[in-house]
């Protein structure tokens, strides 16, 4: 059991919406919610702007937040390379921002972060979300879902912690 509460910040990487979710790991099955949200990209912002305003927003959250680790889930390609690829800039820079904060990083893929929320590695979106709110006592899932797919982010990360 930690001495002290750990803040575990989960991010869902995305080309135009990132969500971040934060959660308090006081132990075994001791886990409540700190907070979340979803950096949202101004359309107009293209390559590198759009990197640079990511970076600087995602800061602003460490600074809020002041998370004692960061757990960003892996790039997954599906049918989309060029879209994969995108992602894969902005989880970059997420990626790039921890580092430059000296907060400790660690990434699971989609398949391990459903399986350790739901049990169930292949599990649907709705799926995740329900079982989002459920571990953390909540009424409804978080919108928007981006924020809820970076709360299981961290949530799969208490899990590797000792639940």
């Amino acid at each position: 059991m930690p001495s002290e509460p750990l803040v575990i910040l989960g991010i869902d990487p995305g080309a135009r919406v990132l969500g971040w979710g934060a959660v308090v790991w006081r132990g075994p099955r001791r886990i409540s919610l700190a907070s979340f949200g979803a950096i949202r990209v101004p359309p107009g912002l293209k390559g590198g702007e759009r990197l640079i305003e990511i970076r600087r927003r995602i800061k602003e959250v460490f600074a809020v937040v002041k998370p004692d680790a960061v757990v960003i889930e892996e790039v997954f390609y599906g049918r989309n390379f060029q879209s994969a690829l995108t992602i894969g800039e902005a989880r970059g820079v997420c990626v790039l921002a921890a580092s430059e904060e000296g907060l400790p990083l660690v990434s699971y893929s989609a398949a391990e972060i459903k399986s350790a929320v739901t049990g169930n590695g292949r599990a649907h979106k709705s799926q995740v979300a329900a079982m989002v709110a459920r571990i953390l006592g909540l009424a409804c899932p978080p919108k928007p879902a981006d924020a809820s797919d970076a709360l299981a982010c961290a949530l799969c990360h208490t899990n590797r912690l000792g639940g």
